[in-house]
Formats: C-alpha cells, structure tokens, sequence
C-alpha cells in the first residue's frame, strides 16, 4: 500500500522549536505516523502541552528545555534522543526567526544574531546527530525548515531572508556530504498562520490583502507544513535529497508590504 511509504513506525526524531507552531504540528504528525519525538524549546509548560498531544495517539515524548538560540544547546538534543529512546533517525532544524527591521536600522550585530539563530543551530545539531544517526540507525536524514522568504525579495527583511537564504543552500551543500546515509532537504513556508502571524489572523485588514496576494487564496496552515515534514522523514521520499519544497500557496512576490518609506 502506497500509504505504508508515509510511515515512519519505530523511527526517533528530534524538532527543534516544538513548543508551538510549525514545530509542535511536526512533531504531532510524527507521533502519528509512528515515530517517537524528541521535543525542545524555552517553555516547559508548552512542551508538556505537545507531549501529551503525542503520548494521546501512542507514542513517546521527550522534553527538552533549552534556549536553543544557542548552538551549544542545541547540539544537545541529538544525544538526549539516544539517551531517551536509544538511536536517532530524523532531525527538524526548526528554530529560528529573525524580526523584520529597516536596512540601516539593521546592525551587523543583527545580522550575526540572524545567522546564528537560523543556520548556526542547525548546524551545530547536524554534526551532532550525524555520527550518532550512522551510529544507531546506520543512516537518517534532516529537514531545514527555510521560509519562502530566502528567495522572494521584500524590505525589512536583510536578517532573515538572508539567514534562511543561506539556509537553503546550507541544505544543498550538507546532501551532498551527506549521501547517500543521510538525505537532507528543507521546507519553505509561506504566510503561515501561527502566533508569529496573530495580529494578521485576527485583523482583516491585514488578513485580506495577503490573501489576495496569494494565488490560492488563504493563508498557511501549520498541518500544511507538517504534511509536508511527513513526505520528506518518510520512506515516500526515499529518492530525495538536496531539494527545498515550497510550501507557500504559490507566492511569486511578498504577500505582505511592511510599511518601510524610500530613503
């Protein structure tokens, strides 16, 4: 049956940022699909909130309570995974996020803080997780969560399109290291409606134009994200590497002009 290709039973995952959002929809998802997940982030009682989302359809949880905007703590989730559930198979590069700023209002301070939130963790837990992937599960592979932004041009986002930009290519160049053991891909969102998006889901105003803006005509669902993390941890995607699906209802330009003034 096709749809045993999108299993993904006994298998152990790492999501990074999976206290809400995109993450916790991932890491739900796995759970199923069959997997057990390693979940982490800033916020125990969030965390705790996923986790019993994950043990209600049979599966196990562990929680990890980090700041993971720091590479080093990051890195840490691949052996607590071991620890926990005694190998590892997939990771979700998921934490990141750069808040939107004008071009000279941002500081090579901010720039380097975008770098390292969105492409150093990931891949401080790559090189943790790879050796202990080839080590326990004799392979593996890794999803780069990436934003449709790193390749669609707008003002005020110099930081994260560049980091998540060079995220992409990040993904690019670690299948190639990585194969044929390890396949690497990445996701890239659109518009997707979670707390980062609050103050567009609950004003019209806002909600409208972007819909417009976008060829299908609604904004993201965070399941929209997790089908896709799905295809790509599962067997279904085992001739895939090095590619980065969009997920972002279509967008060839911005949905969304931040009120940025000509100098």
């Amino acid at each position: 049956m096709i749809l045993d290709k999108f299993r993904l039973d006994g298998q152990v995952a790492v999501v990074t940022g999976a206290g809400r959002g995109l993450g916790a929809a991932i890491a739900v998802a796995f759970a199923e699909v069959g997997a057990d997940v390693v979940i982490g982030s800033r916020t125990q009682s969030e965390l705790e909130s996923v986790a019993k989302q994950i043990e209600a359809v049979g599966r196990r949880a562990h929680i990890v309570v980090g700041d993971l905007a720091h590479p080093e703590t990051t890195a840490e989730l691949a052996g607590k995974a071991v620890e926990a559930f005694g190998k590892l198979d997939i990771v979700v590069n998921n934490v990141g996020g750069t808040m939107p700023n004008a071009l000279l209002n941002t500081s090579v301070k901010d720039m380097k803080d975008a770098f390292t939130f969105n492409v150093l963790t990931a891949h401080a837990l790559t090189l943790a997780a790879v050796p202990l992937m080839i080590e326990h599960a004799g392979g593996g592979n890794i999803i780069n969560i990436t934003s449709t932004m790193g390749r669609l041009a707008g003002r005020g986002f110099a930081a994260y399109s560049t980091a998540k930009a060079a995220l992409a290519h990040y993904t690019r160049l670690t299948s190639l290291d990585l194969s044929p053991k390890i396949r690497v891909n990445a996701i890239a969102p659109g518009s997707i409606l979670t707390s980062a998006l609050e103050i567009v889901a609950s004003n019209d105003a806002l909600r409208d134009p972007m819909e417009k803006a976008t060829p299908m005509k609604r904004l993201g669902d965070p399941l929209d994200i997790a089908a896709a993390a799905v295809y790509l941890a599962s067997p279904a995607a085992s001739y895939l590497t090095g590619k980065i699906i969009e997920v972002d209802g279509g967008l060839i330009v911005p949905n969304l002009d931040l009120p940025i003034p000509d100098l």
